[in-house]
């Protein structure tokens, strides 16, 4: 039985399912959960379509406030199932390891994640950082993966 569910979440499609998964399994369990968004820093050289078209303070600015809605909306869901919520945003270039500190501060004892946030040429530049969370945690990370249609 798990009682802290972490859940990594990058605003992405898939994210967002693995994040309602993780919300389901955290009700069933009676466990707590903490929703956990890490931003990327602002870099000059970026895959990231909003980096082209920002100053670092516009673009932390507008990541921030998105990061914040899409936090507060899971705490809300997460509070209408009757689940304990806290939110963490981080602004940080190595997400996978913001992820494992993150649920060892917090006392998680289970991360639940998609198996990737991001597609094409930006998951192949970037590497997956699921992968990454499931080489270097020493905790359980349940991975979801959506099937594909067809």
């Amino acid at each position: 039985m798990f009682t802290k569910i972490l859940l990594p979440t990058d605003g992405s499609p898939l994210a967002s399912l693995a994040l309602n998964k993780g919300l389901t399994l955290a009700a069933e369990q009676e466990a707590k959960v903490h929703a956990l968004m890490v931003i990327e820093p602002f870099h000059t050289l970026s895959m990231e379509a909003g980096q082209l078209s920002s100053t670092r303070a516009s673009y932390e600015l507008h990541m921030k406030e998105a990061a914040e809605e899409h936090l507060l909306a899971v705490a809300d869901k997460a509070r209408k199932m009757g689940l304990v919520c806290e939110t963490t945003m981080v602004i940080d270039g190595s997400p996978y390891q913001v992820i494992i500190d993150t649920a060892r501060a917090r006392g998680c004892d289970l991360v639940v994640m998609g198996s990737h946030g991001r597609g094409g040429l930006g998951a192949m530049v970037l590497g997956s950082q699921t992968l990454k969370v499931l080489t270097h945690s020493t905790l359980p990370v349940l991975v979801y993966r959506q099937e594909k249609a067809g």
